[in-house]
C-alpha cells in the first residue's frame, strides 16, 4: 500500500472535451461538436482507466472528478459505467468524492438526479456571474435566472454543491462586487470557487486585449482591493479561504483539489489530461494528447498518452511549493526537506519573512496575506536551481 502522507492521496482525474460554446476567456482544452460518440468515447474511459490501475495497484481511491470542458454533456449512462468501472479496480476510501462540473446551459432535475444514482455527490457549477449583462459579456449561455434554478435543482439531488464566480471583470466596480458576492453567498452553498479574471494568451478575450479592444478592466489597485473584500465578506459567511482562490464552510473543502495542492498522485484521463503517479517508488509526469480525434485513435493504440517521464527530486520540491504554498495552512518544511533532499535558502526566508510576505510557523511555512497577493513572485524567489 502507497504510503498516504507521502503523497497527500490518491485521485482520479476525467476530462470531458466538450462544450456547447467556447468562452472567450477559456484556456482550458475544451471543443464545440455537433455530434459525440458517447458510446465510443466510453470505450475508451473504460479502456484508459483498466491501463491506469494495472500500475496504480493497492491505492486508496480519494476522489473522483469530471472536468471539462462541460461534463453536464456526458450521458448519465456514461458517467454511471465509468463510476461502476471504477469501483471495481480501487478501493474506495471511506469519504470518497465524486465531483461533477456543470454548466447551467445543462442542468435538468432529471438528469442530475441519475448523475446522483450513479454515484456523482458533488457537483461543481460553473456560475460565473450574477449579472445578466457580464455573463453575455463572458459568452456564457445561461440567465442568472437559469443559473440560480440549476443551482436549486443541484441543492435537492447532491450532498455538496459548490460554484464558481469570475471577478475584475471589465467596468466592474468594488462596491458592485460587494454587493454580488453577498448575492452569491446567501444562495447557501458550502464551497465557492472565486477568480479574478485573468487574460490568457490564445483566448478570444486575449486576441481582443493584445489589440486594445478589451477595454475596462479594473486597474491592478481596485482588482487587489476586491480580492481583500472576498475575504472579508467569505468570513463574515462563515466562508474561509483555505486557498487562494477557493472559499469552504469547515468540512467542505474540495478534497479533490487537496489532492493537488498537498502534492498527492492522481491519475489524468481524457484528451490534455496530465497526471502525477509513482511507480516503483519514483514520481513521473503524465500528459495525454490534446486533440479528442487524436486521444481515441492514440487509446484505440495502446495509450492516450503521450508523455510518462520521471520528475527529479528538485522539480518534485518544487512542484509541492507552487502547489502547497497557496493553501492557507502552507507547506510541511519537513517533507519539503524530505521530497527534495535540501532545505531552502535560508537568507531567502528571512528576507520575505521580514518583508512580510511569508511566516515560518515550523514545521509549517505560509504565504501571508500580502504575499498571497503576488504569490507568483514569492515563489520565484523560493524556488530550488
Amino acid at each position: 500500500m502507497a504510503e498516504d502522507w507521502r503523497n497527500g492521496g490518491f485521485g482520479l482525474y476525467i476530462h470531458w472535451p466538450f462544450c456547447m460554446a467556447k468562452c472567450p476567456y477559456c484556456d482550458f482544452n475544451s471543443h464545440v461538436s455537433r455530434s459525440i460518440d458517447q458510446k465510443a468515447w466510453l470505450d475508451a474511459y473504460l479502456k484508459e482507466l483498466d491501463r491506469n490501475a494495472a500500475r496504480t495497484p493497492d491505492r486508496v481511491l480519494k476522489s473522483v472528478f469530471f472536468g471539462g470542458g462541460t461534463p453536464s454533456l456526458m450521458d448519465p449512462d456514461v458517467v454511471a459505467a465509468i463510476l461502476e468501472r471504477v469501483g471495481q479496480l480501487w478501493t474506495p476510501a471511506n469519504d470518497q468524492e465524486i465531483t461533477l462540473e456543470a454548466n447551467p446551459t445543462s442542468v435538468e432535475a432529471g438528469r442530475f438526479r441519475a448523475y446522483a444514482d450513479a454515484g456523482v455527490n458533488r457537483v461543481s457549477m460553473g456560475l460565473q456571474s450574477l449579472r445578466d449583462d457580464d455573463l453575455r459579456r463572458l459568452g456564457r449561455m445561461h440567465t442568472v435566472a437559469e443559473g440560480q434554478r440549476a443551482f436549486e435543482i443541484a441543492k435537492d439531488c447532491f450532498g455538496r454543491v459548490s460554484f464558481d464566480l469570475i471577478y475584475a471583470r471589465q467596468d466592474q466596480t468594488v462596491s458592485a462586487w460587494k454587493a454580488e458576492l453577498r448575492e452569491a453567498l446567501s444562495l447557501a452553498a458550502d464551497h465557492l470557487s472565486l477568480y479574478q479574471l485573468t487574460i490568457e494568451a490564445g483566448t478570444a478575450f486575449g486576441d481582443r486585449y493584445e489589440r486594445g479592444k478589451l477595454r475596462g478592466l479594473p486597474e491592478d489597485d481596485d482588482a487587489a482591493e476586491m480580492y481583500e473584500v472576498t475575504q472579508e465578506i467569505c468570513a463574515e459567511f462563515g466562508m474561509y479561504d483555505y486557498e487562494v482562490s477557493n472559499y469552504a464552510k469547515p468540512g467542505a473543502e474540495s478534497r479533490h483539489n487537496q489532492i493537488y495542492w498537498n502534492y498527492g498522485d492522481y491519475v489524468g484521463v481524457g484528451p490534455g489530461a496530465h497526471g502525477r503517479l509513482t511507480m516503483n517508488g519514483q514520481r513521473h509526469a503524465t500528459d495525454t494528447w490534446k486533440q479528442p480525434q487524436k486521444w481515441l485513435d492514440a487509446v484505440a493504440a495502446g495509450t492516450g498518452e503521450n508523455l510518462v517521464e520521471a520528475v527529479s527530486a528538485t522539480e518534485q520540491a518544487n512542484e509541492y511549493l507552487m502547489m502547497g504554498l497557496r493553501l492557507t495552512d502552507g507547506i510541511d518544511l519537513q517533507r519539503f526537506n524530505q521530497i527534495g533532499g535540501k532545505p531552502l535558502n535560508p537568507c531567502t526566508l528571512q528576507e520575505l519573512e521580514d518583508m512580510g510576505m511569508i511566516k515560518n510557523e515550523k514545521p509549517y511555512l505560509k504565504a501571508t496575506r500580502a504575499g498571497r497577493l503576488v504569490l507568483n513572485a514569492v515563489i520565484a524567489e523560493l524556488l530550488l536551481d
